[in-house]
């Protein structure tokens, strides 16, 4: 999961989210990595000042696997068009997750096999019943 979906989860929560949220708890594992962790706490930080102990509550809430991104990645695993967003799909490639669920376009332009990338509105789609 990316950084623009726990934003989301935090500050628009709606049903579908939690739906979404539900069905993973229930039938996945969470994983988040430490890039995406320091990312969102760092833009809520920027962004929200005032939110900063509901990300606290949320991540606290949140059963998860925590996955390290490494400082130094190998940048010839795929193209993405923003080099900053690197990091958070080439940990989910190097650490063999399944479905990568992203609110950036850019991820989806990327030609991978796996992860499966896909948005929260198509992961509902394909996954939840």
């Amino acid at each position: 999961m990316d950084t623009n979906v726990l934003i989301s989860l935090l500050l628009f929560p709606n049903q579908q989210m939690n739906k979404m949220m539900e069905h993973i708890f229930n039938k996945h594992k969470l994983v988040l990595s430490s890039f995406v962790l320091e990312e969102f706490k760092a833009v809520m930080e920027r962004k929200f000042p005032n939110k900063t102990k509901s990300v606290d509550r949320l991540l606290s809430r949140l059963s998860y696997e925590l996955v390290y991104t490494p400082e130094e990645i190998n940048t010839s695993l795929f193209q993405i068009r923003d080099v900053c967003d690197y990091p958070v799909l080439y940990t989910a490639v190097i650490d063999d997750v399944d479905i990568f669920v992203t609110g950036d376009k850019d991820f989806c332009d990327v030609d991978i096999d796996r992860p499966e990338i896909l948005t929260p509105a198509d992961f509902i789609k394909k996954y939840v019943k």
